[in-house]
Parts: C-alpha cells; sequence; structure tokens
C-alpha cells in the first residue's frame, strides 16, 4: 500500500506527444497528477479525461502537471487522446500490470464488448488517481475498484488551493500499531 509523504513508485513510459516520461524527472515545481485510466474501451474514463483536459491549464497555474496513463499500446491510447481531444495534457501508454499493481490500481479481466462497441483488454486496470509532490511522495490518492464515481478534477483544484496557502501536509501517513 502507497502511504502518503512516502516516496511513490517510479513511473516511466512513453507518451504521444511529449517524448519519454519518467516520473522521477519530469516533476512540476508543486508535482505532477497521474490519471491512471482503464482504457479506450472505457466511456466513463472518457468523460473523466475531458474534464481532466479542461484543468490542465489550472493545475499548471498552481505549478502541477498532468498525465493519463493506461496499459492501452499507443493505437488505442491515441484513439482515446483523439476523443477527448487532448490539447495539452499529456497521454502515457504501454504501462505494465505489474507496474499498475505496484501502485496499488485493481486489476480486472474482459468481459467482452463494452456498451460503446470496444473490446476489453484480457486483463487491465481499474482507475487510480494521484498527486504526486516535487519530492515523489504521495500527497494524494485515490483507488478504485469499478469505473464509477470518479474524483472530480474542480474539487481536487479547490483542494490544492487550500493546501497551498495552508501549507497543509499529506495525510493518512501513520503506519503503526492501531
Amino acid at each position: 500500500m502507497l502511504l502518503p509523504r512516502q516516496k511513490t513508485p517510479n513511473l516511466e513510459l512513453e507518451t504521444l506527444d511529449h517524448g519519454a516520461f519518467s516520473l522521477s524527472t519530469d516533476i512540476a515545481e508543486r508535482g505532477v497528477v497521474i490519471c491512471y485510466y482503464r482504457g479506450l474501451h472505457c466511456p466513463i474514463c472518457a468523460k473523466q479525461l475531458m474534464d481532466l483536459q479542461s484543468h490542465v491549464d489550472e493545475f499548471a497555474k498552481r505549478g502541477v502537471t498532468c498525465i493519463a496513463v493506461s496499459s492501452d499500446d499507443k493505437q488505442r491510447t491515441q484513439q482515446m487522446a483523439d476523443k477527448v481531444g487532448a490539447g495539452n495534457l499529456k497521454f502515457g501508454y504501454g504501462m505494465s500490470l505489474a507496474k499498475a499493481k505496484e501502485w496499488g490500481l485493481y486489476i480486472s479481466t474482459s468481459r467482452g464488448t463494452t456498451s460503446i462497441g470496444i473490446e476489453e483488454p484480457a486483463l487491465f486496470s481499474e482507475p487510480g488517481l494521484f498527486l504526486v509532490g516535487p519530492d515523489q511522495g504521495l500527497y494524494y490518492g485515490s483507488v478504485q475498484t469499478m469505473p464509477f464515481a470518479r474524483p472530480h478534477f474542480a474539487e481536487l483544484l479547490g483542494a490544492l488551493d487550500f493546501a497551498i496557502a495552508n501549507d497543509y501536509p499529506a495525510r493518512g501517513e501513520y503506519s503503526g500499531e492501531v
């Protein structure tokens, strides 16, 4: 389990239009939002990524970059980027499922063709959203077992504003006996 204030696993992968991404070197002044999505087959992911795309500039104003990541191959990732109108949102592709598990993401098996007529991969990760600080420490994390009820980026921006104004630390860091 990832713990707040502890270093997250590294993440290295290719992006569609921004070259190679490495979490250890590509973190902005205040961090990076990593939005792990299920893949091209998921209409809820497309909706969430459109929302993220609409907030990329607001995150940048606060010193935070954003990247959307899945285990889809380059072709399927490009199709998703096209579908959501990914202007300046980075899209990483080809994440291994072993890496997904390292981040604490749940893995699902295919149920065939989705409601939008796209075949699910044999295995894929469920969604997760992380805000990683400039020291590569976990600041915020949300991991889901289902595609439904995703966090909203406007709320994350509001929380980020509060955290910046109040020097608010990451919470949930305690790992001792209870």
